[in-house]
């Protein structure tokens, strides 16, 4: 039967009792990892958030103490008031090994079922059934450290954020819907039937504000909610640890960030980040990498092999290039022993999620002889060339892809990381930070068929692009700044417009007309009457930071209650419908029902 503490109050952690605690009476409580019942002995590992220590009674322990001990099961959560003392068994693999309570009084303060899974470290449960019972995936040590990371995280970032000058405010949760971008979460009024608010993407434009209201440096750890389709490193609601800083140029907001980011890593995981970092422009980066997130982790970088390409007898290339496009390889090195034709054929159906029509391969032996389905296509003159420019020795093996560029950079841009995933060379712990800069003011969206702003609308373009916004979309450059952490952009922002004319001129360059442009932004463009500061800023994706600082490979395990892939959360079963009542209240009728399983009715 469950009692009450009645008095009892805990004194110490589990996790915190040491040697030097030898000798003193403690109350701890926590869950019942494990019991053990030798006749004569009888352990119990006790667990909170700070780790385990064993309880243990024996022969001089009094009768009840003993019965109580035995009657234990898992995840009954136990107060344990006794002495503690040393083990005479050690167990080295965890902090409070050498100690242990022997306990005169136990009280269980609450039973448990049998659980549907295991408490344990790095469970191998399916995510489905993990999720549906999310309290008790909480429980697990290693999710219980990730959660209590992230804490660490947002503290530090208030507290180094604070003493560099910036002011805390909120911003509204409720917002006006400024569709340019991911799909807004909207929220019916109740008040104004037929309008709605809209959840924020992002602070931006309340923080661009606060800068024109004189509050010169601004963060917020802020909640943001986009309705896009989810990644293992996305959420429909997410948090960034956003900011915003009046008179400055992108040098200054790099710069104090670069300061966060060192003390971060130091305080929280013992890494010592060399800065300045590493900048990179756009051009750069996809040049060399495929990618505006480049992983600097390994090398496999792309080698243009367009100019060679252009005449070389092999059709697959040729028409690559006659039709705009180009052909690039990279040369995994060294690797060419690891990669069997089976592996070589996923190989080249993984890159064709990413449109390219197939892979083409060349592994080099003793005395640079070549193996390759397309070698006998080329000349000598022509393979030579592509062994010099590859870099290429023996043991390499070279993969090659031709088509429109942008379908050249995604598709061996992803097939160098999954190379290097496949072999195993990338170390989670090894961090290699960049800021990828003068990236595109603008990028063509085949869906929309027009110009999109590459970040958003807001963004400054480059001081020698100013007069090309309107002119020259595909080459104008943004006052924009990406900082990636090992192929992961955990953060991003820009230098913004503060002028109305300017302002207006973007959104004219977007396909605005201005009274699409003042309907929508009409507040914005109104406050830059009213004397703006030059200002810029960024945000980070605090769960994305998370997850790479805790070695994690989803967000899903960095956040207390997430989403799945569907956008519906397993545990409570939302999004659900609601009664007629509300709806009539909120002014809307549903005519098409369809839950998170979707079935419809």
């Amino acid at each position: 039967m469950a009692q009450t503490m009645n008095g009892l109050k805990r004194t110490d952690y589990c996790g915190a009792l040491r040697m030097g605690d030898c000798g003193r009476e403690v109350v701890v409580c926590g869950w019942v990892q494990k019991q053990r019942d030798l006749g004569t002995l009888c352990f119990a590992d006790l667990r909170d958030r700070t780790g385990i220590v064993q309880i243990i009674a024996d022969e001089g322990s009094a009768p009840e103490v003993r019965e109580k001990l035995a009657s234990l099961r898992a995840e009954y959560v136990v107060l344990a008031k006794g002495a503690v003392r040393e083990r005479s068994s050690k167990n080295t693999a965890i902090p409070t090994g050498e100690i242990e309570v022997y306990p005169d009084e136990i009280r269980i303060l609450s039973e448990s079922q049998t659980p549907p899974f295991a408490i344990e470290e790095n469970s191998q449960v399916n995510d489905q059934l993990r999720l549906k019972y999310r309290f008790l995936d909480l429980r697990r040590p290693d999710l219980q450290r990730n959660i209590m990371l992230r804490h660490k995280v947002a503290k530090l970032a208030r507290d180094y954020f604070d003493e560099n000058g910036f002011l805390e405010i909120e911003t509204p949760m409720l917002q006006k819907s400024t569709p340019e971008g991911a799909r807004d979460y909207l929220v019916p009024s109740r008040l104004h039937h037929g309008s709605f608010y809209a959840l924020p993407q992002s602070p931006q434009l309340y923080k661009q504000l606060l800068m024109l209201s004189g509050y010169d440096r601004y963060m917020q750890i802020a909640r943001c909610f986009r309705d896009e389709d989810l990644r293992a490193d996305r959420q429909p609601e997410f948090t960034q640890i956003d900011l915003e800083m009046s008179f400055v140029d992108a040098d200054d907001v790099m710069t104090v960030n670069e300061g966060f980011i060192k003390r971060l890593f130091r305080e929280l995981l013992g890494v010592e980040v060399s800065t300045p970092l590493l900048r990179m422009p756009y051009s750069e980066a996809m040049d060399r990498f495929g990618s505006d997130k480049p992983d600097m982790r390994f090398g496999f970088e792309l080698k243009n092999l367009t100019d060679i390409a252009k005449d070389c007898g092999f059709g697959v290339f040729e028409k690559a290039v006659e039709a705009g496009g180009s052909v690039r390889a990279i040369n995994v090195k060294g690797y060419a022993d690891k990669f069997t034709r089976k592996d070589i054929d996923s190989l080249g159906e993984f890159v064709k999620t990413y449109r390219a029509k197939g892979l083409a391969w060349m592994k080099v032996g003793e005395n640079m002889q070549v193996q390759s389905p397309i070698a006998k296509f080329l000349s000598e003159d022509k393979l030579a060339a592509v062994l010099e420019r590859t870099e290429a020795g023996p043991g390499d093996i070279i993969f090659f892809a031709a088509d429109a560029d942008q379908i050249v950079f995604d598709s061996l841009g992803a097939l160098r990381c999954e190379c290097a995933s496949r072999l195993n060379i990338l170390r989670p712990d090894d961090y290699k930070f960049l800021w990828v800069v003068d990236f595109p003011l603008f990028e063509y969206s085949e869906e929309e068929n027009r110009y999109v702003a590459k970040h958003h609308p807001f963004t400054s373009p480059k001081d020698e692009d100013m007069d090309i916004v309107e002119t020259d979309k595909a080459r104008a450059r943004a006052k924009a700044y990406d900082i990636v952490l090992n192929g992961t952009e955990v953060g991003g922002g820009s230098i913004r417009i503060h002028s109305q004319q300017l302002q207006e001129r973007m959104f004219r360059a977007l396909g605005f007309t201005m009274e699409e442009a003042w309907a929508r932004f009409g507040f914005l463009l109104d406050a830059f009457r009213y004397g703006p500061p030059p200002h810029g800023g960024m945000a980070y994706g605090l769960d994305r930071l998370v997850m790479l600082m805790s070695g994690s490979e989803s967000i899903r395990d960095v956040i207390a209650f997430p989403k799945v892939q569907n956008a519906s959360e397993l545990m409570s079963g939302a999004p659900d419908v609601v009664d007629e009542k509300q709806l009539r209240e909120l002014g809307l009728a549903v005519t098409d029902r369809e839950g998170p399983d979707g079935n419809k009715g």
